[in-house]
């Protein structure tokens, strides 16, 4: 598998455990506010970045939860759920982090049952989606994964991170409406950096996070936000 790198701990990226962060390279979006243009633009693997990621999670059983595995996209991993099922068998909880672009993927691998927590970036309303990922997209294809993970009875999240200039409140309004049901759903501030892959990108302030909140309370009552504004 192609690990870019590992973050040894964090208490951040799997909600209430204690975790080690795993990125993988590559994705099949260019989202302009991306902060790790690195994994997505020049995903050159580490042959023994995977070893050194189990040799780590091999010393740390009974210490660490979880692991937490993100990207880049996760699924474009042909030996993905091979990964998952050596991480399990040491007794670790997994969570995936998906764009939710490959639903077919993101089924089968859900079926496995070898995994205990989904996020999945939803990144605009579906009429936004283009100019937030920087690609032409398949918003139906979306929308299976959001179906897939909401029928799957595995513990998950949907999340988007706001970035002015892209979004909108009508966009949080629509996005309400398509996820459609009392889910655990985050908006997340931008925050900007040298990484990012395009240009244009600014951080809503505190009030106008408010506003994009209050836009999707009423399709998703537990709706928060999450990060800085």
């Amino acid at each position: 598998m192609n690990v870019q790198g590992y973050q040894k701990l964090t208490l951040l990226d799997y909600p209430g455990r204690v975790a080690c962060t795993v990125f993988t390279g590559g994705c099949n979006l260019r989202c302009p506010f991306c902060h790790n243009a690195g994994l997505v633009q020049t995903p050159v693997a580490y042959g023994s970045a995977e070893g050194e990621v189990l040799d780590y999670l091999s010393k740390r059983k009974g210490i660490l939860d979880g692991v937490c595995i993100t990207g880049g996209e996760p699924l474009l991993q042909p030996d993905l759920a091979d990964f998952v099922g050596r991480v399990k068998e040491m007794g670790f909880l997994v969570k995936l982090d998906t764009n939710g672009t490959m639903p077919g993927r993101l089924g089968d691998l859900l079926s496995t049952g070898l995994i205990d927590y989904v996020a999945m970036d939803v990144k605009s309303s579906p009429e936004g989606y283009a100019r937030a990922v920087g690609a032409e997209i398949d918003v139906q294809a979306i929308e299976e994964s959001m179906r897939y993970i909401q029928g799957s009875g595995v513990a998950h999240e949907f999340r988007t991170t706001a970035v002015k200039g892209i979004h909108t409140a009508e966009d949080f309004a629509a996005i309400g409406k398509w996820i459609g049901r009392d889910e655990a759903y985050f908006i997340q501030g931008f925050v900007a950096s040298d990484h990012i892959l395009g240009n244009g990108c600014a951080a809503f302030d505190a009030d106008e996070m408010q506003a994009l909140l209050k836009a999707v309370l009423l399709e998703l009552p537990r709706a928060a936000l999450r990060g800085q504004a």
